[in-house]
């Protein structure tokens, strides 16, 4: 086959299957390395059946998520998954399945949607790192990035909150800065940060990407992180481990969500019972350098 040059046909193959062995995959930022290694293992278990898939960098546009979704249907895709752009209701993802497209969602999840979601129990692990930091010593924490517009983003404020009243102390009197996940975003928020009142102890950032911004932004402006100020990220993408120091994070076991996620959208595909509720993977703290001792 290979010395005639044969190319399989997908085409004549889904005649008789009733499969294109096709699957959508939307996220919201292809350039953050979360979103980059849940990929990773997305594309790994698609493999093991056979199957590819085509990519749509939404960027929390719901319009363009809507496009790629009519294209998936045109192209006879067999299901999407999805980690769905702010905006998106539990009816629109009805809609989807009644179009005939299963779907999982991956990182997010929505209420009521009735679909399989996986996902890190950020509740957990934004207790994790908030009550490690308090543990160290820490009690002026700053939190910064992620919308609240996103069931993680609440999470992280929420529990943040909760730590402190859990220790029974007062909650920093700071302001909570909403930010993009991406590095500038972090460090652009240093700045407003110093100069709204006095240095915090601590940062707890809502991502890797924005923790490695903030520790740029406080090396510009002569704090060293991990000695003058603790920075916490959360992912634990590949980057936190030899960044410099060391970051502190959460291990929200992406790799196992983007598996577990592609795994469900095959049952569904074959008719085969899976959970229409979210799936929670359980958190890990990564303790590092960028965190230091005040007690």
């Amino acid at each position: 086959a290979i010395e005639i040059g044969y190319v399989y046909d997908r085409r004549a193959a889904s005649l008789r299957t009733q499969r294109s062995d096709i699957v959508g995959v939307l996220v919201r930022d292809i350039i953050n390395p979360f979103f980059a290694e849940i990929l990773g293992s997305i594309e790994a278990e698609l493999s093991e059946n056979r199957q590819t898939f085509l990519l749509c960098n939404h960027g929390d546009d719901i319009a363009l998520q809507e496009d790629f979704i009519s294209t998936l249907m045109q192209f006879g895709a067999d299901g999407v998954i999805m980690s769905p752009s702010v905006g998106t209701s539990a009816e629109d993802i009805r809609k989807i399945e009644e179009n005939g497209l299963p779907v999982t969602l991956v990182a997010r999840t929505l209420d009521d949607a009735g679909v399989p979601a996986f996902l890190g129990d950020d509740v957990a692990g934004f207790e994790l790192v908030t009550s490690h930091l308090i543990a160290k010593g820490h009690r002026d924490i700053a939190l910064i990035g992620g919308t609240r517009l996103t069931s993680t983003g609440r999470a992280g404020c929420a529990v943040f909150a909760q730590a402190f009243e859990k220790a029974g102390l007062p909650r920093p009197d700071r302001e909570d800065f909403e930010t993009p996940y991406d590095r500038r975003a972090g460090y652009e928020a240093v700045t407003k940060l110093l100069t709204d009142g006095p240095a915090p102890d601590a940062v707890a950032c809502c991502s890797d990407t924005v923790a490695l911004g903030v520790m740029h932004g406080l090396r510009a402006a002569g704090l060293e992180p991990g000695r003058d100020i603790a920075v916490t990220g959360y992912d634990n993408i590949t980057e936190a481990a030899i960044a410099f120091p060391p970051l502190t994070t959460v291990d929200d076991g992406h790799a196992d969500i983007g598996k577990l996620a592609a795994r469900a959208l095959y049952s569904k595909i074959k008719k085969e019972e899976c959970p229409t509720e979210a799936v929670l993977v359980k958190p890990s703290l990564m303790e590092r350098d960028s965190v230091n001792d005040r007690t």
